[in-house]
């Protein structure tokens, strides 16, 4: 049985989500599969740390200069300098010489260059997979990678265009959690979650760190006329659920939550979904079938994720809380327009991707279990 080590990094919940469907996935298809999720970054030396959590900075007060930055380096070969990456990555490379992989998967460019030096230093003979999880960058193109398993045939096609060779690059979707496969039916699920039955519901997802701007939003869905119900998830936020509970209260309908374990059943419930747009939470909405109004992205790589979901029709990128009212109003009102999106969002899931992205990356590194010969005839 192949000993499989899925790297992550605690930035964003996509790279998590994706990682732990990913694990399911493997002992879904075999119980005897080791798999391991190990947090990249976290294995890290300290300073390195440190470093690479620098860019929450400009992010976070400099959002133009983070988006020039960011720009520059979507373009380089490596996203730091080799020698940082050597050194800082030290703890890391014993760690996974410890485990001693068959295959490493790495879900995070960064993650994924210093799987590749470390493939490179010590010529280690694992099978590397590079998972870009709709964050395209040129320094995912790394010689050790063996397999790119893509989100979607556009994101494929940029693997390939940058250097990629295509033999390398297969189109297996999102990896998300099986039970985004197997989705209740709106009615039972909302009798299940004590939802009112027959009133649109607008779910907002403030990330699994709970991030946003919850009074300009609350103020913005005020002001439709429409009835409606809502919920706002805050995440793993206590002080951001506070406010949102004050900020529903005498509202009929509306409710605040912090962490949930079943944000599939939320989705499933749903007719609209306000939100960032992490590529988890869109590929998720779209097996629900459920649109997603995207708002305030981080400068980069979310405002390409907002071009994508324009591009392939599946939501709506809301450039300004101004337009929040008047967009959310439209498509509850607008049945062929919700059904439009609806049916594209649709288009593009693949709620069975985990275990598609397992098949093919086993089978590619030539590790799929043989099927059991036939019993014989009595």
């Amino acid at each position: 049985m192949p000993k499989i080590l899925i790297l992550t990094t605690s930035h964003g919940a996509a790279h998590r989500r994706a990682s732990e469907a990913l694990r399911k996935a493997f002992i879904a298809l075999d119980s005897e599969h080791e798999v391991a999720v190990m947090d990249a970054i976290g294995r890290c030396a300290l300073w390195f740390r440190a470093y690479y959590d620098s860019y929450e900075i400009p992010l976070r007060l400099w959002p133009g200069l983070w988006r020039r930055i960011e720009r520059y380096q979507h373009q380089q070969a490596s996203t730091s300098p080799l020698w940082l990456y050597r050194l800082g990555g030290r703890p890391l490379f014993k760690a996974v010489r410890a485990f001693d992989p068959d295959i490493v998967i790495a879900t995070e460019v960064g993650v994924c260059e210093l799987s590749a030096l470390h493939k490179r230093q010590t010529r280690a003979q694992y099978f590397l997979v590079g998972l870009e999880l709709m964050d395209f960058n040129q320094a995912w193109i790394q010689p050790e990678v063996d397999l790119y398993p893509a989100v979607h045939s556009d994101f494929a096609a940029e693997l390939q265009t940058a250097g990629a060779p295509a033999s390398k690059v297969i189109v297996s979707g999102m990896p998300i959690d099986p039970a985004f496969a197997r989705l209740p039916d709106q009615y039972s699920v909302r009798k299940r979650l004590a939802l009112q039955c027959d009133l649109p519901l607008v779910l907002t997802l403030f990330g699994g760190t709970g991030f946003g701007k919850p009074r300009r939003i609350v103020a913005e869905l005020k002001k439709i006329r429409q009835p409606f119900q809502a919920v706002f998830i805050a995440g793993k936020n206590p002080a951001l659920q506070a406010e949102l509970e004050a900020l529903c209260r005498g509202v009929p309908g509306w409710s605040a939550l912090g962490w949930v374990d079943n944000v599939h059943e939320w989705m499933a419930a749903a007719d609209l979904l306000l939100s960032k747009p992490g590529g988890a939470t869109l590929m998720e909405a779209c097996a629900c079938g459920l649109p997603l109004l995207a708002f305030d992205p981080l400068p980069g790589n979310e405002e390409r994720t907002c071009r994508w979901i324009e591009k392939r029709g599946v939501g709506v990128w809301i450039k300004s809380a101004a337009e929040i009212a008047a967009t959310v109003e439209g498509l509850l009102s607008d049945d062929r327009a919700r059904a439009s999106l609806q049916k594209r969002a649709r288009a593009v899931a693949r709620a069975d991707a985990a275990r598609d992205a397992a098949n093919a990356i086993l089978a590619a590194a030539g590790m799929l279990r043989p099927p059991l010969p036939p019993l014989p005839e009595v």
